[in-house]
């Protein structure tokens, strides 16, 4: 494992109740016509996550604790499952071979990145993937599903790379279904735990912040 982040999973039970997702920064100036000049400072969205709401014992408080202690606090990142989108497919949809476009054959290109698109007919916007799960990932080619064995993938960047046999013709287009985690740190170097108030209803904030590639 490199030192600024480790290929572990934040616990899965907490991962499935945590709030959050996606945040973008824009600029807004008001003018003095009533109109709006807007501008986006990021090209790419970012996710925040709080993993306080998924706490639901002090089992769950000390899994916390135990993890936040591993990492360093903010310095070493690490995987998380998004409970809303997990997956090169919509929620409750099974993952297939032709779920994500990640490229189009040249004759002579064996590697390609993973990647997620988003959108609808006014507009779209496509995410990097670098994590994605060990063992889900499918590959196919001109509509062809690829036989397992004919790639790799690495599940730390995100990378696919087919055999020499499989690399695709020009125009050929490739596509892949695959599960995915997304890297992130502690967004804070301090945990506040209190049993007292943990008991009285009142839950911990334990911020998560994405490492954008």
């Amino acid at each position: 494992m490199s030192e600024s982040f480790h290929e572990v999973r934040f616990p899965l039970r907490l991962s499935l109740s945590t709030s959050g997702g996606p945040v973008r920064r824009t600029d807004i100036v008001n003018l003095s016509n009533g109109r709006e000049a807007r501008n986006r400072r990021w090209a790419n969205s970012r996710r925040a996550y709080d993993a306080g709401s998924g706490v639901r014992s002090l089992s769950d408080l000390y899994a916390v604790l135990d993890f936040f202690e591993a990492r360093g606090g903010s310095h070493v990142g690490f995987r998380f499952k998004d409970p809303v989108d997990g997956s090169s497919a919509r929620p409750g949809v099974a993952v297939t071979a032709l779920d994500q476009r990640i490229g189009t054959g040249d004759g002579a290109t064996a590697t390609f990145q993973l990647v997620k698109t988003y959108g609808d007919a006014a507009g779209s916007w496509t995410r990097t993937i670098t994590k994605p799960v060990d063992g889900s990932v499918i590959v196919s080619v001109a509509g062809t599903v690829l036989p397992a064995g004919s790639y790799s993938c690495d599940t730390a960047t995100g990378l696919v790379t087919l055999d020499e046999e499989f690399i695709p013709l020009s125009g050929q287009v490739v596509r892949a279904g695959f599960e995915f985690d997304v890297p992130v740190r502690f967004d804070t170097d301090r945990l506040d735990l209190n049993v007292e108030a943990f008991h009285a209803g009142r839950i911990p904030t334990i911020p998560l912040l994405e490492i954008l590639p």
